[in-house]
Parts: structure tokens; sequence; C-alpha cells
């Protein structure tokens, strides 16, 4: 019998945990701010509701439809052919996604460590040359990564109900708190409401075709759907859920995550007459100079790091769980060795990322450093990819009455939706990712 979530809150915190993470918290807002603000977000909405939970629907059904975990899932479910390989597909991004993802975790707890210790804030401080000094030294950048990884392992060899649950229940709930603290002192400064405006007052001349692509993109990555990492975290999930009542419900969480994580940043933005649309730098250069100018600044910036540190740690449980359950769910190996090799593999395969600010500066490939080119893979190729291939293998390879049992199974009035969901899977979805593949390699 393999191990299951102890409760259904249980479960929800965690896939929750696996979405909410550097994609709802750092991603969303600098890209709000590059593509006009609230038309951006009315969009990224449409296209979570419509593209990304059918997606999410599909990989819980996969995950519970088969009892397995993701690389041998497909493989139960349609033995033959090259479909049994969109799990281990699944399994090379997660890896590829972490040897960055780490990375950037690890200049997350840099920061944590210079914000609780009073090293960051100072008036007039010059943070892009701060944060040069984090990514451009190969320690730092080192260490960071090493720390991050470590914190997974020892957390994922703890398994399901001791590990990745007893944690996310933990943490979750702290990263609404602090979310809710931050607007409240956001909301309070004199300007904010321009930052409010900007956010949620929908300008559809602002919004272009690469900003409607990268919302959807978005979709994609704020509900960690592509990879199947929700494909091995319903394998652990009895049958007395509802799959489309659980996917609704972190679909809602993730939005109202996103929302908050705006009024968090965009009226303290405006509030300092700053530019909303500074890119990846917002978390690490912009919101430091805002914090600078506030009484408690320094306290203020600590939560906020420490929020971002959450939503980063939890979702990163995923990307490191799919390795490890493929050696661990049927009892071959034992979980804290599995872990720690996955966790050694990881950080190994992570030091060009991490060094590709300061040694690897001038290795370039295709225009592109060693972290920037693994996160153009990631995200422009594969993740696409991946939603493609589970849209096809739902909509045209599995049984439909096994897919349209396990969407009823305990659903209620709600399993009346399924052949809705099922004819979205078959038309609009895969339509939709396509045309996203290809106008992002163009």
């Amino acid at each position: 019998m393999n191990e299951q979530w102890s409760s259904k809150v249980g479960f929800i915190l965690a896939s929750a945990g696996a979405a909410i993470g550097l994609g709802a918290l750092w991603r969303f807002p600098y890209l709000t701010g590059m593509n006009g603000g609230g038309a951006f977000f009315l969009i990224f909405i449409f296209f979570t509701l419509f593209i990304g939970m059918p997606l999410l629907i599909s990989e819980f059904i996969i995950g519970r439809g088969s009892k397995r975990e993701a690389v041998s899932a497909y493989e139960k479910l349609q033995a033959t052919g090259l479909w049994k390989w969109i799990g281990r597909f699944g399994v090379v991004g997660c890896f590829l996604l972490l040897t960055f993802y780490s990375v950037i975790g690890g200049w997350i707890l840099t920061y944590v460590y210079l914000a609780l210790t009073g090293s960051i804030l100072h008036p007039s401080g010059n943070y892009d040359a701060l944060f040069g000094a984090v990514v451009g030294s190969p320690v730092i950048s080192i260490t960071g990564l090493v720390v991050f990884i470590g914190l997974n392992v020892m957390v994922l060899s703890l398994g399901i109900k001791k590990g990745i649950e007893q944690v996310n229940k933990f943490l979750m709930p702290l990263l609404f708190v602090f979310l809710l603290i931050i607007i409240v002192r956001s909301l309070t400064l004199e300007g904010a409401m321009e930052g409010v405006r900007f956010f949620l007052n929908p300008d559809f001349y602002s919004i272009t075709t690469d900003g409607i692509l990268e919302a959807l993109g978005q979709s994609f990555f704020s509900l960690a759907v592509g990879f199947s990492c929700m494909v091995t975290y319903s394998s652990y999930l009895g049958n007395e859920q509802s799959l489309p009542r659980s996917a609704g419900y972190i679909v809602i969480l993730n939005l109202v995550v996103s929302l908050l994580a705006g009024l968090a940043v965009f009226p303290a933005v405006f509030a300092f007459n700053l530019e909303p649309d500074s890119g990846p730098n917002l978390l690490f250069v912009i919101l430091p100079t805002v914090f600078e100018q506030l009484p408690f600044g320094a306290l203020f910036l600590s939560m906020f790091l420490l929020l971002f540190f959450f939503a980063t740690i939890t979702s990163s449980f995923s990307l490191l769980e799919i390795m490890i359950s493929a050696f661990t769910q049927n009892k071959a190996y034992k979980r804290i060795n599995v872990a720690i090799i996955c966790g050694l593999l990881v950080i190994v395969a992570g030091i060009p990322a991490a060094l590709s600010n300061n040694l690897l500066s001038e290795v370039i490939l295709f225009e592109r450093n060693v972290f920037d080119l693994t996160d153009f893979l990631v995200s422009n190729v594969m993740l696409p990819l991946g939603c493609l291939f589970i849209a096809l293998f739902i909509g045209f390879k599995v049984k439909k009455d096994l897919l349209i049992e396990q969407y009823k199974l305990e659903s209620g009035r709600l399993g009346e939706t399924a052949e809705w969901w099922y004819l979205l899977m078959q038309t609009i979805v895969p339509m939709v990712i396509l045309i996203v593949f290809i106008f992002g390699l163009m």
C-alpha cells in the first residue's frame, strides 16, 4: 500500500504549495508590470480557469486513476507507443527546472539572511550593486544552492505525511498571514491607490500579442502543470476526494495569492514613484528600495523575503518529489537514500547555472548564458510541450469511461460538468497550447 495524504486539507495545501511559488509571487507581479497591469491580470484569470484548470484536473485524474507516480502512470493507462514517455519527460523537465529554480531559492535565502541581520537596508543604498554582488559571487551562489536543496532533502526524506504535508500545513497559512500584513502596510502608503488602479483597472490598449502569450504561459507556470508533478501528488490520494473540486480550490487559492501579490507590490511601487515594469529585478532591487523608505522597513522586508522563501521551497518539494517517487513508491529503495542522491544530482547539475553570472559568464549558447538558456528551454519549450502531450493523452488515448468515472467520483452535481471538461481537453486546450508553443519559439 502506497503512502497517502492524511486528509483532504493536507492534499489541497500541499498541491497549492506546489503551485504557489515563484510563479505567483515573483513572476506574476513583474509580468503584470511589464504588460500594462489590469488587462494582463484579467487575461491571466481567463486562461487559468479555462486552460490551466482543465489541465490540472487531467493530471489529478492520471495520478489517482493509475495509483502510480508520474513515470509509470502513463504506462499503466496506455502501455503501448511513446505515450509512456510523458512521465519521463516530466521528470527531466522538473530536474532541469530545479537546476535554476534552486539557484533563485539560494539568492532568496541569502537575502533573508542579509535582511534578518540588518545588512540590506541603507539610506540611498545601491541595490543593483548588492544584487550584482550576490549573483556575482561563486561562493554565495553555490552555498545558497546547496542549502536550499539540503532543506528540500530534509523535508522529503520524512515522506508524504510527516514531511511534505506537515511542512505545508505550517508554511501555507503563514504565507497568507505575512502577505496580508504586507498588503495592509502597502495600502496605507500615500499614493498607493495609483498602484491599485494600475493593477485592477484594465487598459486593453496596453496589452500586446506577447502579453497575451505570456499570460497563458503564466497560467501553466503558476499551476505547476505540464511536468506531471500533480500526477505524482494525486497518486497518493484516496477515492473519497472530488478531483474537480480540489482543482477548483487550488485554482482559487492561486488566483487569490496572485491578487494579493499585486496588492502588496504595486501600491508600494507607485507610492515611491518607481517603475512597475522593472522585470525580474523587482524582488531584489525595487522592493528593497521601497522598504528602505518605510518605518520598520527592515522588519517588513524580512517578512516579505520570508514569504518568497516559503513559496519557493513549497513549490520545489513537488519538483524533487517526482524524481524521488519514481524509485520509492513501490518500496524498491529507502526514501532517505533516494532523496540524498537526487539532491546531490540536482546540486551538481545546478552548479553551471549558479556560476552563470560569475565564473561562467562568458559561456554563451544561443545568445544566452547557462541559467537563461535552461530557463528558456524549460519555460518556452518543455513546459508547453508537456501540457500539449498531456492534453492529447487525455483527449485521445485514455478510455473516456475511466476519465469520466474519476471526474465524477465524490463530485456530486459538479460531476455534471465532466463532458464539458472532456470537450475542452479534446479541442480548445490542445489548440491554444500549440499556438503558444509556436509563438513562444518565434
